[in-house]
């Protein structure tokens, strides 16, 4: 696991000490400056991930540091420290480029959300996403550092190819897809193949924030403005100035935030809450939903300019399911990223296993699948996966349920029996049975030929020799290649 490392640029030997004893944590280690320019030569060094920077210092000012060291990364996350703070001082701080600033005396809690949004918002900037095809190199070099799109197939190609057609452009794209199957990976390539790449990355899930905070945290608001807000704070929106913003489930968003953020998109222009000034900005906005908008738009929950402002560009990211060819390579990358993770020397996975996981549905998508993985490599005992590592819902797919001899199948029957029975994973079960019952007749009209076969079904070879895997009795006799 990779280590977050925190500057502290303060004059004070006091402050230092309980930024350094508050923040060091597992994972996360911090340095110390006494002068601006010795602030600018380690970030000059590399290594950086946050710099809590102190406005007044004995060498430079804060600000003009601030200035200095984005001159050298720009996308460099600076948090303003100050005992002295002024609207002036936070408004020039974000034209500048600072991720946010706090006051002194430091109030504790206040102060590991700055910093934990401010690592997560580094993150998020400088982790680089790349293709499957660059993975081969990690395996050799002992590990993986990127985020990866995963995928080979034909559905994951098209991804590929609309993400270079629209990165490069500023137009608004739309991201449609269930949760899990990696939108925000996607938000974050384009990202990173834009010409705003040297600037601000911000993601917002829409979903996870409370209503009467969401138009806070976008577009900030003046002190005074309600209960609570005892400074001026400024809003995303206004922080990422040139870069981009995440908009996750934005069809979670109320309709007095969809209208400003209307506004927003249409003029690049907003009002703090709270405030009467007019601010001009200029972001790219990525939005995604794993809900229907067109239906929301229809009910009333969504507007509908907002819609078509948002829906210039879509793409649609397919469910795991859809793409079960992808499920090998998934499975090899997540072994690379967490078996050092988890202290385990896993170097494979047996057949059965991989032929359990590339039969499951996956509701979770790749998340779903990478939660599995880093379970077995948990449970594993030995240097290759087992069924009996993975998560008991996949075990469970391996309990087929016989047609009978004649090799009919009732499947109301079936699922009354199942269902009385409560054992569990009805509906696996059935449709289990249902496929031996299709493959089987589907392998008798072919020959057992499996590449006609997986014609004739409509289905890749690799996710009918997933299936057969799992379905074919001990006894059962092979079929031809």
């Amino acid at each position: 696991m990779s280590t977050d490392r925190i500057l502290v640029v303060d004059d004070e030997a006091s402050v230092r000490y309980s930024l350094a004893k508050t923040l060091t944590s597992e994972g996360v280690a911090v340095e110390s400056c006494e002068t601006a320019r010795a602030g600018i030569e380690r970030v000059r060094a590399g290594g950086v991930d946050l710099v809590l920077l102190d406005v007044r210092l004995p060498d430079l000012s804060g600000i003009d540091a601030l200035s200095a060291m984005r001159e050298i990364d720009p996308r460099l996350t600076v948090v303003v420290i100050t005992a002295h703070g002024t609207t002036d001082t936070a408004i020039e701080a974000t034209k500048r480029g600072a991720f946010d600033y706090l006051l002194k005396p430091f109030d504790l809690p206040t102060l590991r959300a700055v910093v934990q949004r401010a690592l997560e918002a580094n993150r998020l900037a400088h982790r680089s996403v790349a293709t499957e095809d660059a993975a081969a190199g990690d395996a050799a070099a002992g590990g993986v550092e990127d985020d990866r799109l995963v995928g080979r197939s034909a559905a994951m190609q098209e991804v590929f190819k609309a993400i270079g057609r629209v990165a490069e452009s500023d137009v608004n794209v739309l991201l449609l897809g269930e949760s899990g199957a990696g939108k925000e990976l996607v938000a974050r390539a384009i990202y990173q193949h834009s010409r705003r790449a040297n600037k601000p990355f911000l993601a917002i899930n829409c979903a996870a924030i409370p209503e009467n905070l969401l138009e806070s945290e976008l577009f900030g608001h003046e002190r005074g403005a309600f209960t609570g807000a005892d400074r001026l704070r400024v809003g995303r929106f206004e922080q990422a100035d040139g870069g981009t913003v995440f908009l996750d489930e934005i069809g979670d968003m109320s309709p007095g935030i969809q209208a400003k953020v209307l506004r927003l998109l249409q003029d690049q222009r907003f009002e703090r809450v709270g405030g009467n000034e007019t601010i001009q900005t200029d972001v790219r906005v990525i939005a995604a939903t794993n809900q229907n908008l067109p239906e929301l738009v229809s009910a009333g929950r969504f507007r509908q300019d907002l819609f078509y402002r948002l829906n210039t560009y879509t793409i649609a990211l397919p469910p795991l399911r859809a793409r079960r060819d992808d499920v090998p390579q998934l499975v090899e990358f997540f072994l690379r990223r967490h078996a050092a993770e988890v202290g385990r020397r896993v170097t494979g996975v047996a057949p059965e296993a991989l032929r359990l996981l590339e039969a499951y549905d996956w509701p979770g998508n790749v998340r779903e699948l990478q939660g599995a993985v880093k379970t077995a490599l948990v449970n594993a005992t030995s240097d290759v996966l087992t069924p009996d590592c993975l998560p008991e819902a996949i075990r469970n797919l391996g309990e087929t349920v016989e047609p009978s001899a004649d090799g009919s199948l009732d499947v109301a029957q079936l699922a009354r029996q199942l269902i009385a029975g409560g054992t569990g994973h009805v509906y696996r079960k059935v449709v289990l049975a249902v496929d031996r019952v299709v493959l089987d007749e589907a392998l008798r009209v072919t020959g057992g030929n499996q590449v006609e076969a997986s014609a004739l079904l409509g289905i890749s070879r690799t996710t009918l020799r997933a299936k057969l895997g799992l379905m074919r009795s001990p006894s059962g006799a092979d079929v031809n290649p």
